[in-house]
């Protein structure tokens, strides 16, 4: 382990005697008559494990939850899957997120420097009420999909609350992928109806929607109505919707509620699903992940409260899309209190200093990002702690991707010296983080900082052994609240179990390669699968697979992610490899045609930064190509488990390849 002894940082005796974990420290001891007040982090997670019971409970109690917690907390807690929390409550995730005391700025907005906005509470939850009066009135009952294909605009929080307010399950894609990623996702959970937007802006430019749009419309059978959101002001008069089959603008859907003032809110059972999230897709279309209500609401209440000190009236940032689960996260800050601040676009606007233009604006208190983003401000000399007031920013959230240590440096050195810097990792499978922030712990260089209190983490190795200073396969060995209820369309939950428990039995593999350190600490290696990851943006190599291979010229294609540069195990860059019909060549022409399609049927980060051609792909004797051993060949590494291949003389087509050394 190459971690220094000395933290980069320790938060100072006030801050940790003022932190909310000490305060659910305190009310917890004198709950459970346990010696927790003055307990380090460490004593504090293992009671949280070993007395799951009590530790949820106070969860519960200290995040003050709205609804009727019952008298059983834990059923079969020794089944993993098959435990059942909170078999007796009831309660709606809208109403724990819209009526809490906190800031009367419920939301911020910033679209680029195109638009700006502000959401009070009460505006929000009147807001909410309209939204959720006209999908009563369209017939959406519980259970009912609802989806959004929007930006992470004040609009998309409403339409969430709204369906779940009335026990809908709701659905989100971000606008800038292309027709057939939306249709691989909610055409599997065949929504009501969708919310869209006309268009958005990237980087100063306008990109418009209402194309997409009616293709989308026309390949969901399952939608009663398509309601659409004139962001970019091309369809606020309706003239925009010709040909959007049930297509209406959002003025029209709601004018005849607009004196609602009130939301009914559905009480319902603690495991009733909430949202359908979706997986990276590496052998088909993205599996679809269900995730319950409570669930959602009590780890997203420990996240935000205890492992990132979120207190009400503070201003909670992430930069993130509507497709991916830190969107989810965010939104639950309203659970606390918090003000959310949203901005949709680039976030390299302003010589990449927009964000903290926004943080300084709107004395951000939580800045949340992605690994890649503070690896590029970083490349280009930015130092905000310059040029921007910081003085109320407490905690800086990363995720994504590993950050690396000479991130961690970079924003000691030039964000700002006073800061819990939270590297955190989990996943759209939990909706939440393993692993992450210690608010009343050091930070040290290079290390996610604890294991999530609940959360029983652990690293084993290939015998399925705990495994300290030693890379390993992140696991967690018991239950826990936030486990999704299920897959789509898995009636019989066994794709899900596959999924997470054929490698240990009853014991949750997530997939990611990982190490405990000396500190109690976590690093993260990278994804042990063949998920791609460039700039912390986790790519199923499937969704890149059915878009090349409708091509004429492409016979078949295999995709890996490359270390890049050389040797920085903190990005990959996208690298296709072509087989392609006798007699045809890779040329710049067809290399374009390749990008383009990509490009417009998901998203850009999916188009590949290199496009090589080859004369065969190795494959299983099943017949499945394999991603893992190609990416070995290309980083010089050993392939194991040759002998299951039908022609492993494939791979020397990858072995040195010159075009890959720039």
């Amino acid at each position: 382990m190459n971690s220094p002894e000395k933290p980069l940082w320790k938060p100072p005796a006030r801050r940790v005697a003022a932190s909310r974990i000490k305060a659910f420290a305190k009310a917890a001891e004198q709950r459970w008559n346990r010696r927790l007040a003055s307990a380090d982090y460490a004593t504090l997670h293992a009671w949280s494990i070993v007395h799951p019971e009590e530790f949820w409970t106070s969860v519960w109690q200290f995040g003050g939850v709205i609804g009727d917690m019952g008298n059983a907390v834990l059923v079969d807690g020794e089944k993993m899957p098959g435990a059942r929390w909170f078999p007796q409550a009831r309660l709606n995730f809208a109403e724990n997120l819209l009526c809490r005391p906190g800031n009367p700025e419920a939301m911020v907005f910033w679209g680029e420097d195109k638009v700006k906005g502000r959401v009070s509470r009460a505006e929000l939850h009147r807001a909410v009420a309209q939204t959720a009066a006209a999908l009563r009135a369209m017939g959406v009952l519980k259970g009912d999909r609802v989806a959004a294909y929007l930006p992470n605009i004040p609009a998309t929080v409403v339409f969430m609350l709204a369906a779940a307010s009335i026990g809908a399950i709701f659905s989100s894609a971000s606008p800038d992928f292309g027709v057939q990623g939306v249709v691989d996702r909610f055409g599997q959970i065949e929504p009501k109806v969708l919310f869209a937007c006309d268009g958005y802006w990237y980087n100063g430019k306008l990109i418009d929607c209402l194309g997409k749009l009616r293709e989308i419309a026309a390949r969901l059978p399952s939608l009663e109505r398509v309601v659409v959101v004139p962001y970019a002001g091309g369809a606020g008069d309706g003239e925009g919707l010709a040909g959007i089959r049930k297509g209406v603008t959002l003025a029209a859907f709601l004018a005849p509620f607009l004196a609602q003032r009130k939301v009914r809110f559905e009480r319902l059972p603690f495991d009733h699903p909430l949202y359908i999230m979706y997986s990276s897709g590496t052998t088909g279309v993205p599996k679809c992940i269900v995730h319950c209500a409570g669930g959602a609401l009590l780890q997203h209440l420990k996240e935000h409260q205890l492992q990132g000190d979120v207190k009400p009236g503070d201003r909670l940032f992430y930069f993130t899309t509507c497709g991916w689960m830190m969107w989810n996260w965010l939104a639950t800050g309203l659970a606390s209190g918090a003000t959310l601040l949203l901005y949709d676009g680039s976030p390299f606007l302003g010589r990449g200093g927009i964000l903290f233009d926004y943080a300084d604006a709107e004395s951000m208190t939580h800045f949340g990002t992605s690994a890649k983003f503070i690896d590029a401000i970083a490349k280009i000399d930015l130092q905000p702690r310059r040029t921007h007031d910081l003085s109320a920013l407490r905690t800086m959230f990363s995720t994504g991707s590993p950050l690396v240590p000479e991130g961690f440096d970079y924003v000691y050195a030039n964000v700002k010296a006073d800061l819990q810097l939270a590297s955190i990792s989990g996943g759209t499978d939990i909706i939440s983080c393993f692993v992450g922030g210690n608010p009343i712990g050091p930070v040290y260089r290079g290390e996610i900082q604890c294991a999530g209190l609940g959360m029983a983490v652990d690293v084993f190795d290939d015998a399925g052994r705990p495994v300290r200073g030693e890379k390993g396969e992140l696991v967690c060995t018991r239950s826990f609240p936030v486990m999704p209820i299920g897959f789509w369309n898995d009636d019989d939950g066994a794709k899900y179990r596959a999924a997470y428990f054929d490698r240990f039995d009853q014991v949750w593999c997530h997939g990611d390669f990982a190490e405990i350190t000396a500190h109690g600490g976590f690093i993260i290696h990278g994804r042990s699968d063949a998920t791609l990851n460039p700039g912390g943006v986790r790519i199923g190599t499937a969704e890149i697979y059915r878009q090349v291979e409708k091509l004429a010229e492409v016979v078949e294609s295999i995709v890996i992610g490359q270390d890049w540069p050389p040797g920085n195990a903190g990005d990959v860059r996208v690298v296709l490899f072509v087989k392609l019909r006798a007699e045809t060549a890779l040329d710049d022409a067809l290399a374009g045609r390749i990008k383009q399609v990509i490009r417009d049927n998901t998203t850009p980060r999916h188009v590949p930064a290199k496009i090589l051609q080859v004369a065969d792909i190795p494959r299983t004797k099943s017949g499945k190509i394999v991603e893992l051993a190609v990416r070995n060949v290309v980083h010089g590494l050993p392939v194991k488990n040759v002998e299951a291949l039908a022609n492993a003389e494939a791979l020397e087509h990858f072995r040195g390849r010159t075009e890959l050394t720039g």
